[in-house]
């Protein structure tokens, strides 16, 4: 037999409804009213910026996503609005319309990998069996690379890209796709081995070698790092190369891509993006005159620039 409910029980219950409800409509009434008076009014250039940014959030610009670029570069007349790198040149000007200001010149870039010293290339001191992380490997004995400058290969730029723009080849070493990359800067932030850095993208020619150290304990490293022997600098026709402590250097404001340099080089560490082929191409009598590797100094240059390119059928 069931239990019949008390007419006072029912009677609670819709009281204790009511005044729950009537205390949630007033503090609901308060906060609207509250929210109502001290409302900021968002600026409607900020939403504009917004909507053109490519939405990627990978802090590029320096800011916490794209929102927070969006606000400062409105709110600030001293900011850039040429600060996103995924953007570049269109978004930009985009940028420049809505705010009033005036759109910088940008010169496009792509992250490039200044090492080539991969598994069948480089050496390695010891089997390293952690993390397969660069940023755990070097903190063992900075790493197991006999080339204390060369990329570890463990993949960590590759998965920090927010583009997928990086991979890693069978070599182990990364491989950056100029189509996907935005030069964000990402990767050039993760690399603990500093390997990575953006170069404008007109320039093809690059010494891709990171070591520091002299010729001889390169040769025992690695079979394609930089032995600072000096015959690029002396033999490029546009001063565009120089040596700073045993690494040559290229100054991609003055190169021309002659592609002297590619051709004298007796590592192959110069890489020419424009023309593969000529990295394989048969080495003048200058590349085959390699130093003793102990630096800038001790070769000898028997072919002029003009001689060099002449060879090369330019």
């Amino acid at each position: 037999m069931q239990e019949t409910v008390q007419p006072d029980l029912v009677q609670v219950v819709i009281r204790s409804l009511a005044v729950m409800g009537g205390i949630g409509a007033v503090f609901g009434l308060g906060l609207a009213l509250a929210a109502r008076k001290f409302a900021v009014k968002a600026d409607p250039k900020v939403d504009a910026v917004r909507d053109v940014l490519p939405g990627a959030n990978c802090g590029a610009c320096g800011f916490a996503g794209c929102q927070g670029y969006a606000e400062a570069v409105v709110s600030n007349p001293e900011l850039s609005p040429g600060l996103c790198a995924p953007g570049k040149a269109d978004v930009a000007a985009l940028v420049a319309r809505i705010t009033g200001k005036v759109a910088p010149e940008i010169v496009p870039m792509v992250a490039t990998i200044f090492c080539r010293g991969g598994e069948c290339k480089a050496s390695r001191r010891f089997v390293y069996d952690g993390v397969k992380d660069c940023r755990a490997a070097i903190l063992v004995s900075g790493g197991d690379k006999t080339c204390q400058y060369g990329c570890l290969g463990y993949g960590t730029c590759s998965r920090a890209c927010p583009f997928g723009a990086i991979s890693m080849d069978k070599d182990n070493l990364p491989v950056v796709d100029q189509e996907k990359c935005t030069a964000c800067g990402v990767c050039v932030a993760a690399c603990p081995k500093s390997i990575i850095a953006l170069t404008p993208t007109a320039k093809k020619v690059h010494i891709r070698c990171s070591s520091h150290d002299k010729g001889p304990a390169v040769k025992k490293a690695c079979e394609i790092g930089c032995i600072a022997c000096g015959l690029c600098v002396k033999g490029c026709p546009e001063k565009a190369i120089s040596m700073e402590n045993f690494l040559a250097k290229i100054d991609y404001e003055k190169c021309t891509h002659c592609e002297t340099c590619v051709l004298l080089c007796p590592q192959r560490t110069i890489e020419d993006w424009i023309d593969p082929a000529k990295e394989s191409a048969p080495r003048t009598k200058l590349a085959k005159k390699e130093d003793g590797g102990e630096g800038m100094g001790n070769g000898t240059i028997d072919e002029s620039p003009t001689e060099v390119r002449a060879a090369k059928g330019v």
